[in-house]
């Protein structure tokens, strides 16, 4: 692939295509020089490049599995010299590779999520996304300005990704299937470079203001005009620099713009430091006129300093999504011999396969979903669910690919490849989450990009009027409307905004999988809860003991779980649960253990034949009268469970799905806010009605069939009302996907499968709380943003072109207003929830 450090073509005979002499590129064949290697592997050989560039194509090439191409080729890469607009090797990449994959629900199309290289600010999205909807068959292009990734859907039979990928080259932009460690490496790159743009740019600033200050100080008549040439002639060396070097974004944002015929956002702004430099360097050389040395050095780089920290505000956005993207590891200890022997081997993790036993190590991450077969541990699961208290994992346990070992070594059983892990699920429908925009950023792109043709038919409109009344005052007019004017600020006002609130939400353990969520989420009218796994905790707990005869209940407790102890019942683990450690203390142990399916346990304990189960079960060892009668035994409260012996009944435990810690919060929170609420649920009406009462929830209806969930739904919307659904994600999916905007409870690998717009990898019902709140400020911030770009611009064009305003002043103005704009976004990642 071309390489802008090639600058001549080079020579070589036919034979030496296939393999060069050590002191040439492999891919181009330019000459290695002394400097730094850059190897790339390809079929397991290390060659060398002679430029990065070179290393990153060849190597990507291999990647792709396509290192055939070196050796069936006929000649060595295109150089500088011989560039065309689209590489040849960029043809490479069609629709027959499996990072194209086919689009689900309809096979004739493709999708992918592309990382692209060269973006600067909000101006190449805009460029990007009208570019690639031009060309034949592409659906959907949409461009992530804090993640830089682009995800882009097209028709196979219209489509090649290689025209998808030459487009992009043909306007200034490199573009790769999307690769995590590649984008660590490039925005470090971004950084390095923009940081050197910024130095020498604030250097040149610096210099230029020691050589003007003189003209400003001195009185008329005091400094001498050959002194005064003098230090006009040095502020233009000392400009050059800068323009020369530090405004390269801009000039390259500008030519990329009309190369894709088209007004971008960098358009004026290059335009402005063109047109000031370009007057002075006429002034300085015929030795009269007004000179704007310094308001060019100050303009670029305040508008450097506003890009540096959009910059940090993409990084700060995207490193939620960057801890994911890297939490699962390259590599795992794979034990090929387990149980027989423990030697093992380091083995990449996309070759893991189901049933395969690997040894994790405290600080290591598993490589896939597991299964601990030997060891216990505790595991962090922060990176899943954003709790950090590591929790206790035991043999049986199962362990998400991603989660950390925290604490001893531990033999695992692998159940699923790494690709089909839960993390990589996730990171899935992160990928998707860019797919589309809300509507108040598609407005603002819209209005973006109408905003710099109005801008140039403005400011052109300015020189004339000036140069008919005042020659003198048409240029520093044309060029302070010119640089005063800040499209960037509104096309940035809402992605910065809902890149930082993702961001804030995703650290927490909140996916947000569609763009529209926090919009929607503050119109909505309705709040519509499941019960089951939702309000409640989705599994039994033992809320009351009842001594039936003499036996305390404690002790009850303990001949219960010693019956429960090999079960997998809900019922059962509630009674484990219930006991505690107390059991394990007791060592209580059951022998000759029957169980009945529907009915319950029978077993010996301490000599004693005990029944535990329902009440006509435990009646044919107890005997068919109670001793007492436990109050309250079932209205509706929960689920009685007997334990009797011979002759006795010992003892009633009644288990409850009890409501979770931060239900009553979250629906006092939404009735606070105006909110109508309404509870929906499959069990009966009676324990619906109970949960309802309880959580003051005023219209609530018991026995709802899912397809009857989904017609009142749609009834509600119908009659204007905008619905949230909050579900567990698993028996609600058409309930789900049919409201305005959706919560699925989960954790573990369902979350992949879940048809909601937002999932709780937290697992916690306040976080659709939380993520309301954070909605409520990020569209408050969203519409101070779009409002102070506005203002701005509607009061500061119209001031430069009244000659209020000098380029200097004009500079500072558009870097302030972008600056604004982005650290008012940069609130929603700091404020308490």
């Amino acid at each position: 692939m071309t390489h802008p450090v090639h600058a001549a073509a080079h020579t070589a005979t036919t034979a030496a295509w296939t393999s060069p002499q050590p002191a040439h590129c492999y891919h181009c064949g330019l000459p290695l020089g002394g400097g730094e290697r850059w190897p790339a592997l390809i079929d397991g050989v290390e060659h060398d490049m002679c430029c990065p560039g070179c290393a990153a194509v060849a190597q990507a090439i291999s990647d792709a599995g396509q290192s055939s191409y070196y050796r069936e080729r006929s000649g060595y890469a295109a150089t500088a010299a011989q560039a065309s607009l689209a590489p040849p090797e960029l043809a490479l990449y069609d629709n027959a590779d499996p990072r194209f994959a086919a689009r689900d629900g309809n096979p004739a199309d493709s999708e992918a999520t592309l990382l692209v290289e060269g973006i600067r600010c909000a101006a190449c999205v805009w460029l990007i996304e009208r570019r690639l909807m031009q060309l034949p068959g592409v659906q959907h292009a949409s461009m992530n300005v804090a993640t830089e990734r682009l995800q882009v859907r097209w028709h196979k039979d219209r489509c090649q990704p290689a025209d998808i990928l030459g487009a992009l080259h043909a306007i200034g932009y490199q573009a790769w299937p999307y690769d995590a460690a590649r984008h660590s490496k490039q925005l470090q790159q971004a950084g390095r470079t923009l940081g050197r743009q910024l130095f020498v740019a604030g250097l040149s600033m610096m210099q230029v203001m020691m050589y003007v200050a003189p003209a400003y100080l001195a009185e008329d008549g005091t400094l001498d005009d050959s002194m005064a040439a003098l230090m006009q002639w040095a502020s233009l060396l000392l400009t050059l620099p800068a323009v020369c070097y530090s405004a390269l974004p801009f000039f390259r944002g500008a030519w990329n713009s009309l190369r894709a015929r088209a007004l971008g956002m960098d358009l004026p702004v290059a335009l402005g430091i063109a047109a000031a430099f370009g007057a002075s360097c006429i002034a300085t050389w015929r030795g009269h006129g007004d000179v704007y040395y310094d308001s060019v050095t100050m303009f670029i780089f305040l508008l450097l300093c506003s890009r540096y920290l959009e910059l940090a505000a993409r990084r700060k956005a995207s490193a939620a999504l960057e801890r994911m993207q890297h939490g699962l590891p390259a590599s795992a200890t794979r034990l090929p011999d387990w149980p027989l022997g423990r030697g093992g081997s380091t083995v990449a993790a996309s070759a893991l396969r189901a049933g395969h036993f690997i040894l994790v190590k405290p600080g290591e991450a598993f490589a896939a979903d597991c299964e601990i077969v030997e060891g216990q541990t505790s595991v962090d699961l922060s990176l899943l669910t954003g709790e950090s208290a590591p929790q206790h994992r035991a043999p049986g346990a199962s362990v998400p690919g991603g989660a950390i070992n925290a604490s001893a070594v531990v033999v695992a059983r692998v159940d699923k490849p790494a690709s089909d892990s839960t993390l990589s699920g996730l990171l899935k429908l992160i990928e998707g989450a860019g797919a589309e925009k809300p509507q108040l950023a598609q407005w603002a792109d819209r209005a973006a990009s109408r905003f710099v043709a109005g801008l140039l038919l403005f400011a052109l409109t300015a020189f004339a009027w000036w140069s008919w009344h005042d020659a003198a005052r048409a240029w520093p007019v044309a060029i302070a409307v010119l640089v005063v004017s800040c499209p960037c600020a509104l096309s940035l006002a809402t992605p910065s905004a809902l890149a930082a609130a993702t961001g804030r939400l995703l650290g927490k353990g909140v996916l947000i999988v569609r763009p529209h969520v926090l919009e929607t989420l503050h119109r909505a009218t309705h709040i519509v809860f499941d019960k089951t796994g939702t309000l409640t905790q989705g599994r039994p707990t033992v809320q009351r003991i009842d001594a039936l005869g003499g036996t305390a209940a404690s002790a009850a407790l303990q001949v219960a779980a010693a019956l429960e102890a090999n079960s997998v019942h809900p019922i059962g683990r509630a009674l484990l649960a219930a006991a505690g450690e107390a059991a394990v203390m007791a060592r209580w142990n059951a022998t000759d253990v029957q169980e009945l399916p529907g009915q319950g346990l029978e077993g010996t304990v301490q000599g004693i034949r005990y029944r535990l189960g329902n009440a006509t079960f435990v009646a044919g060892i107890a005997g068919a009268a109670m001793l007492a009668t436990p109050p309250g035994d079932s209205d509706g409260d929960g689920t009685p469970v007997y334990l009797g012996s011979g002759g006795a009944w010992i003892a009633r435990f009644l288990l409850c799905d009890a409501l979770r810690p931060d239900a009553q919060a979250t629906v006092d929170y939404f009735r606070a806010q105006g909110k109508q609420l309404v509870l929906l649920s499959g069990d009966g009406e009676a324990l619906t009605l109970r949960v309802a009462r309880s959580l003051d929830i005023p219209l609530a209806s018991g026995e709802f069939l899912p397809q009857q969930k989904l017609a009142y739904v749609q009834e509600l919307q119908q009659e204007g009302a905008v619905v949230a659904m909050v579900g567990d994600g698993i028996n609600d999916a058409a309930v789900l996907s049919a409201a305005d905007v959706s919560f699925a409870m989960g954790s573990g690998a369902a979350l992949a499968q879940a048809h909601a717009d937002t999932v709780l990898m937290n697992g916690q019902l306040g976080a659709v709380a939380d993520t309301a709140r954070t909605a409520a400020r990020t569209m408050a911030v969203m519409r101070q943003n779009l409002a102070w770009a506005t203002l701005y611009n509607l009061t500061a064009i119209p001031a430069a072109a009244l000659g209020y305003l000098n380029p200097w002043l004009s500079g500072a103005g558009m870097a302030l207003s972008s600056a604004v704009v982005v650290l008012n976004a940069l609130r929603l990642r700091n404020e308490k929830g």
